[in-house]
């Protein structure tokens, strides 16, 4: 029943703030398709709970045919594909564009992921939604994270985000799985405004 209740509550949630950030959402867009054209949305698969994947929504940040250039970057830059290979992620990453770091900066890239949540697919709170590679680095800890569903936000994006390493956010995943209430869910949502 409390899962029930909760997927309700997120669910009237997202389409409240759906609603009160579409005129945000089509600034954002008409900037996105000025700059670099369609698409406007980047659908990635991502392991949902009981590792069910779905396609989670973002504004896309990244040039067109991003796939590619990393993959021309990796095998040129021997630094890069270090760090990718650590991270999953790289510094001063050559493909966001101008629009892309201020939207990554400030989170709004993942306002789409709303309708993730409308669709069951992600609640608002809950660990940070991961690609299938990842998942194997979860070691022990997979299970926690296949147990829930993913969130917009979480315990690690207030606990530091960019800051931490791979490890921590594992970590703070794990923490967020075996603590969670609703009223850790509540304080995420309010450090998450602030953040």
């Amino acid at each position: 029943l409390g899962d029930q209740v909760a997927r309700v509550v997120n669910i009237v949630l997202a389409a409240v703030l759906l609603l009160l950030a579409s005129p945000l959402m089509a600034y954002v867009a008409w900037r996105i398709w000025r700059v670099d054209g369609a698409p406007i949305l980047f659908g990635h698969y991502r392991v949902g709970r009981d590792g069910q994947l779905f396609r989670c929504w973002k504004f896309r940040t990244m040039v067109q045919r991003a796939d590619r250039a990393l993959q021309d970057l990796l095998e040129k830059d021997p630094a890069a594909r270090a760090q990718w290979e650590r991270e999953h992620k790289l510094d001063n990453d050559p493909r966001i564009t101008p629009i892309g770091r201020f939207l990554r900066r400030t989170s709004l890239d993942e306002l789409p992921q709303l309708f993730n949540v409308l669709f069951g697919q992600m609640r608002l709170v809950g660990p940070r939604p991961i690609v299938v590679q990842e998942l194997r680095r979860y070691g022990a800890y997979k299970h926690h994270y296949l147990s829930v569903t993913p969130g917009m936000t979480g315990l690690w994006q207030v606990s530091g985000r960019n800051n931490t390493s791979y490890e921590e956010r594992i970590q703070l995943d794990r923490r967020y799985v075996e603590a969670r209430t609703v009223w850790l869910d509540c304080a995420i949502l309010l450090r998450t405004a602030r953040v």
